[in-house]
């Protein structure tokens, strides 16, 4: 599937924290993919899978400013990266849960092992696979934290898979603990580790896309120290209004 080059010029407002109100009080991650979509200012635009747009907002929230900068460019990619194919949510899951267990600490690495697995199992039930296969990434991240492999293997051969786990709600829920538990992990590079899973993410989803999202221009006003000696285009629009 052919992939955008995304461009987003200078002169975007810096990516900050949080929610804002306006687009004059800043702008996050999703906000500003609201933006661009030509939607309400919103930080849970239509324009994207509810799942992977929690996972830019943490991600967002997490990293220090000059990492967030860096997201800038990956804005563009997630207009219109809507998919409906229901393994999407399994499938931010299994990448956001292979991401953060081998770093997180232990008390949350039972979950992320059981994450893990359940994914797998339900991606392989709904594509006609064994359920007891698993990707060689899986069996990576597994294989740094046997103990708690152990603990979810016995989980889930008392209660077996559980599709409900991986619907949109429940799935946004462990891809916020996924990306908390690489952001307090104790390591050196947790905020290059949450980029790099943002980056992953969106490639991942853009797999189950159809078509490639089409494209996005992006044309922002910019003030001059004097008037312009050649005509305004009208098309443009500027972030603050």
């Amino acid at each position: 599937m052919s992939r955008r080059a995304p461009y987003v010029p200078d002169g975007v407002p810096v990516l900050s924290r949080g929610r804002h109100r306006t687009p004059r009080k800043g702008a996050c991650f999703m906000e500003m993919a609201s933006f661009l979509a030509g939607e309400r200012w919103s930080d849970h635009p239509a324009c994207t899978h509810p799942v992977l747009s929690t996972l830019a907002r943490c991600v967002n929230d997490m990293l220090d400013e000059t990492h967030r900068q860096r997201l800038v460019t990956m804005i563009p990619e997630v207009v219109g990266l809507n998919p409906d194919d229901p393994r999407v949510p399994a499938a931010l899951v299994l990448t956001t849960a292979r991401a953060a267990l081998p770093v997180a600490a232990e008390e949350r690495q039972n979950v992320m092992a059981l994450a893990i697995l359940n994914a797998e199992g339900v991606l392989a039930e709904q594509d006609g696979r064994s359920p007891g296969q698993l990707s060689k990434a899986s069996r990576a991240a597994l294989a740094t934290s046997p103990a708690a492999e152990r603990w979810a293997r016995i989980h889930l051969a008392r209660l077996g898979f559980n599709a409900a786990a991986v619907r949109p709600a429940n799935a946004a829920k462990i891809v916020a603990l996924a990306v908390d538990g690489i952001a307090r992990a104790c390591i050196d590079d947790p905020e290059e580790r949450l980029v790099r899973l943002l980056r992953e993410a969106i490639d991942v989803v853009a797999t189950f896309a159809p078509l490639a999202p089409a494209p996005v221009t992006v044309t922002w006003a910019q003030p001059a120290a004097e008037p312009a000696a050649t005509p305004v285009d009208t098309r443009s629009r500027p972030l603050v209004r």
